[in-house]
């Protein structure tokens, strides 16, 4: 009787979890976040892939930092068209050569807390983040898909930033048939499957901001999200905020 009462306990707990928001909270000093171009389409891109990868064993993931893989779409007309890429990551990485982040478009292109860093080639992981002060972000998801930003800045700014919120796709693996990868097995973490922005808006003394949860473009054994705000069009975050969906969760 006794283990029949506890197995209705653990079903109505369960169930009780899965219907309850979700929730992310960053430190007061800000998170980097160290973003990766790349293509299926690209000889060069297959070894920035697997070190991206392998930033999911070091310590400060989702806390001191947080990855985020854009596939650019400008390879896909030469050979290997890529399931993952998107326009708007093009554009991404363009805005940070206009803005002198990057010194030109190119791939594997990284970029760490807004600016080119050719030293990952020689990095085992991610350099200690910087210790700026600028405020907790904090991010919940609700079981609607609703997910909603809220940044309290320790400077007090009337300037106008813009929210993102991107899902992540782990353990993706793609088998390119055509094109300068021709025959290799790639194997993918931390890909932007859907990206929304938006501006934040005052609340009293917070910045907030609800948006749908971004539509995901393909399907991945695991999820991550992530989110960060950035000072106008700037692409350069001002603070990241981001972690683990649970295990089975699915858009």
């Amino acid at each position: 009787m006794r283990a029949t009462y506890r197995l209705i306990l653990l079903l109505l707990s369960a169930g009780n979890a899965s219907s309850a928001d979700l929730s992310w909270k960053s430190p007061d000093r800000r998170t980097a976040v160290v973003e990766l171009y790349t293509s299926e389409g690209c000889s060069s891109c297959p070894p920035a892939d697997r070190w991206f990868s392998g930033l999911k064993g070091q310590a400060g993931l989702f806390h001191d930092f947080i990855p985020l893989a854009f596939h650019v779409d400008y390879w896909d007309s030469i050979g290997w068209p890529d399931r993952f890429a998107a326009a708007a990551f093009s554009v991404r990485q363009s805005r940070y050569a206009a803005a002198r982040g990057l010194s030109q478009v190119y791939t594997p292109g990284v970029v760490l807390q807004g600016r080119e860093w050719r030293g990952w080639t020689r990095a085992a992981g991610v350099p200690q983040p910087e210790q700026a002060m600028t405020g907790a972000l904090e991010l919940v998801l609700d079981p609607t898909g609703q997910a909603q930003l809220r940044w309290q800045p320790i400077t007090a700014s009337t300037a106008a930033f813009t929210g993102n919120i991107s899902l992540l796709g782990m353990g993706l693996a793609s088998s390119v048939m055509r094109g300068e990868n021709a025959g290799r097995q790639l194997q993918h973490d931390f890909v932007v499957l859907g990206m929304v922005s938006g501006k934040l808006v005052r609340q009293r003394n917070q910045l907030q901001l609800t948006l749908p949860l971004p539509h995901a473009t393909n399907t991945a054994p695991r999820y991550a999200i992530a989110a960060w705000v950035s000072f106008g069009a700037d692409p350069a975050p001002s603070q990241a905020v981001g972690g683990w969906l649970p295990v089975g969760w699915h858009p």
